[in-house]
């Protein structure tokens, strides 16, 4: 932490970033000017010196990929990608978080050119950051041959106290120095401000020791503001192959300003017009603002610099895929996020498969199935797993662990570390070639809900394995059983949730979430054996509807609508209610988002008009009233389990035919 000001030598490089972030949150009566102001030195070294990247193609396969963790300072990334020439005009950063500009208060990926990840939750950043590492190490291993490496970039990252005091930098940092992730390098403004005040009243870490001890190569305290200095520091970086590196930048917050520099004032609100005036005056800055001059746009333009790193590049790939036809090709398909040409027909004969077979299995097991069919065809499918890969099921015949030396290794374990995994994942997913799949206990969903969260909002393809779904994980107890967690999870937009009831659903959710594009994909499965229902084409076909019809009786009186375990309970409550001269409908609903999209006619098709339903899920039933109606009935668990056998607590809790016999029986 800062224990003296540090010195600094303004220059009109550096000045220019320091008024476009001033200027635009001022304009916007909104952001943190202090970060961007403190970082302007760091931000130049990297970016002007070391940057491997080409403005003019965001998308360049082997870009190096720039995080902005500490993303409050956004306005720093959006002045670096407008000064060196990306498509990002000035009046974009007039429009600093303005609707519907492509400034936004926090870094978005896929939303700004030059983005590679969105930030804003603190620690998450450097989380994607290890992920992009970690992507290039394996596909590096994978793809390079001698004289031909054309998988061969770096990540940096910038961090701050923030960063640091969360928990998942801890869990991220460990495994990228376990892994020996050499080409990241992350600086940290150690400004000793955050948006409280001073830190040292609640963060006085020895970070220098902590990142030692993780097997970080550890350069500093270092004068941030001291460009030759950062410069020394970023090339003993780079020298070292082996260790990720921690460059620890002392910096003083808003530096220009000459009553805010070194305060929280500078954190999170505009400057003022008179504090901008002495900014100014301070760091010799006398143009009117966003207005940069030529020669100021030309010290910063790497637009040539990169077409030239970009061509050199394609010059060496196009050598490499006269050399190695087979693997550019493949290669080529991975970066793109194509599916091999052999996956429909891997997907098809899994599906024949599980109908020959009519297993009556756990879905953890129906989805292990699932993936020993698919990854065959899938080279890109990586799996993992939180310390639970014999619970979780997730390991295949084909599964090789990530280990020093292993060149096609498709299989991370993660230790006891959900939200790292989860993290890390979106990392790699973002960076392409690679499919991840992640997984854990669904009770864990609640330590990486965050990371889901941001693999939705960022349309991240990511399969995330959820098992031990409800109460059948039994003796374990209410701490271990699920209860809220498929609701909640629910709630999370663009995020597919899938309770599949057999082999048959768990493998048209596995396929589906390989075939999502647009985001991820969360499957809840069961310890305990479900039964098989025989279903005919167009049934199968449906599945991907999110919810369908099941099993119908001729003049139905009522609709059972069930997802996972419960569905075995309702087609049982069927058959006893049709001997007693009460038809009823079965819908199997499995994912409840992928039902909501689908037109009102299909809807009404499958939930029938006018019936009275009933749904039933061993989870809270709030979520369940938009499709039963005030004047239906659900069948849930809005209170915590017990310990006790899965079969026991179903039957204590009321998950049986003569419950729901009883319950259709008042409605109809």
């Amino acid at each position: 932490m800062t224990t003296s000001a540090p010195s600094i030598e303004f220059s009109p490089v550096t000045s220019a970033l320091r008024a476009l972030a001033m200027d635009a949150v001022q304009q916007a009566n909104s952001g943190h000017p202090g970060m961007p102001m403190g970082m302007a030195e760091i931000a130049e070294v990297v970016w002007r010196k070391h940057l491997s990247h080409n403005p003019a193609n965001p998308g360049w396969a082997n870009r190096d990929r720039f995080v902005l963790s500490n993303g409050h300072g956004s306005m720093l990334h959006y002045a670096l990608l407008h000064l060196t020439g990306y498509d990002l005009p000035i009046d974009e950063l007039k429009r600093f978080r303005q609707l519907g500009s492509k400034t936004p208060g926090h870094p978005e990926v896929h939303h700004t050119p030059g983005i590679e990840t969105t930030t804003g939750p603190l620690g998450q950043g450097i989380a994607n950051a290890v992920g992009f590492a970690l992507a290039e190490k394996m596909l590096a291993a994978r793809f390079n041959r001698p004289g031909f490496e054309v998988v061969d970039h770096r990540s940096w990252v910038f961090l701050g106290d923030g960063c640091l005091m969360e928990g998942i930098s801890h869990e991220v940092c460990s495994l990228a120095g376990l892994w020996k992730l050499g080409k990241l390098t992350a600086y940290y403004d150690d400004n000793g401000i955050s948006i409280d005040g001073e830190v040292s009243g609640w963060f006085a870490d020895d970070t220098r020791k902590r990142f030692e001890a993780y097997g970080w190569q550890v350069i500093g305290p270092i004068n941030g503001h001291d460009t030759a200095a950062l410069e020394a520091a970023t090339l003993e970086a780079r020298a070292d192959s082996e260790r990720p590196a921690l460059i620890i930048c002392r910096t003083t917050i808003g530096a220009g300003a000459p009553n805010k520099a070194g305060t929280a004032d500078s954190h999170g609100a505009p400057l003022g017009a008179a504090e901008i005036e002495g900014v100014r005056k301070a760091i010799g800055w006398s143009h009117a603002p966003f207005e940069i001059p030529a020669e100021i746009y030309a010290a910063w333009d790497a637009k040539a610099a990169g077409a030239a790193r970009e061509a050199a590049w394609n010059d060496k790939f196009a050598a490499y895929a006269t050399a190695f036809p087979e693997l550019a090709t493949e290669f080529s398909r991975r970066l793109k996020g194509e599916l091999p040409a052999g996956f429909k027909t891997a997907a098809d004969a899994l599906i024949e498969k599980v109908q020959a077979k009519a297993e009556s299995i756990a879905t953890r097991k129906a989805s292990q199935n699932a993936i020993e069919a698919l990854a065959p065809a899938l080279p890109e499918l990586l799996g993992s797993s939180a310390d639970l890969a014999g619970s979780n099921l997730t390991h295949w015949s084909g599964s090789k662990d990530f280990l020093p030396g292993v060149s096609d290794a498709n299989y991370i374990n993660y230790g006891v570390r959900e939200f790292a995994e989860v993290s890390i994942a979106n990392g790699m997913a973002l960076h392409g070639g690679y499919i991840p799949y992640t997984a854990t206990f669904l009770v864990f969903s609640d330590y990486c809900r965050s990371a889901i969260r941001m693999a939705a909002l960022m349309k991240i393809r990511q399969i995330m394995v959820f098992t031990h779904d409800s109460i059948g994980v039994g003796e374990d107890g209410p701490t271990h059983q699920p209860v809220e967690h498929i609701a909640s999870l629910r709630l999370i937009p663009n995020l597919n949730v899938w309770r599949p009831c057999d082999t048959t659903e768990a493998a048209a959710a596995w396929i589906d979430g390989i075939e999502r594009a647009d985001g991820p994909t969360a499957l809840a499965l069961t310890r305990q054996n479900l039964p098989f229902s025989a279903r005919t084409p167009q049934q199968i076909l449906d599945i991907r509807k999110g919810g369908y019809i099941l099993k119908d009786e001729p003049g139905a009186k009522a609709v059972l609508i069930a997802t996972g375990s419960e569905v075995g309970v309702a087609l049982a409550a069927q058959k006893l209610l049709a001997k007693s001269g009460l038809p009823v409908r079965v819908v199997s609903m499995p994912c409840t988002r992928l039902f909501d999209l689908q037109d009102a006619a299909y809807k009404a098709e499958v939930l029938g008009s006018g019936l009275p339903r009933v749904a039933i899920e061993a989870g809270v039933s709030d979520g369940w009233y938009k499709y039963v109606g005030l004047e239906g009935a659900v069948i849930g668990l809005d209170r915590f389990g017990e310990s006790g056998p899965g079969g026991s607590l179903f039957k204590h809790f009321g998950f049986t035919p003569e419950r729901v016999i009883e319950v259709v029986t008042k409605l109809v």
